[in-house]
């Protein structure tokens, strides 16, 4: 398989994030994803969704280098290939992304 246009993709995806980054965290942007995720995980800025986006791409970078890019991380089925040419870091196949989104939702009103 080649892997070239999807490492292509997933490295602009990271060209982006690391624009965004320079205006909230500029210290961070010369740092791998990994320091950076460590970073933002223990500042106010893990609540923003950069933090998320930054997680999603470190995730599939780490999982296309082991070959296991495309499981879901969940029940580690194929993810569906539209939801991956949608978005290459997706984690999650369409069934456990649901349920993911419903039982998120749940905790969210038990909190509030």
């Amino acid at each position: 398989m080649n892997t070239q246009p999807l490492r292509q993709k997933l490295s602009a995806i990271e060209t982006e994030l690391r624009q965004e980054l320079t205006a909230i965290a500029p210290k961070l942007t010369d740092l791998s994803l990994s320091d950076v995720v460590e970073q933002l995980a223990a500042s106010p800025l893990c609540q923003q969704s950069i933090y998320q986006r930054i997680v999603r791409l470190d995730a599939a970078i780490c999982q296309l280098e082991l070959g296991l890019y495309g499981l879901c991380a969940d029940c580690e089925a194929n993810i569906e290939p539209e939801r991956l040419r949608a978005d290459p870091t997706e984690q999650r196949c369409r069934v456990c992304d649901e349920h993911f989104r419903h039982q998120h939702r749940q905790e969210l009103r038990l909190s509030h």
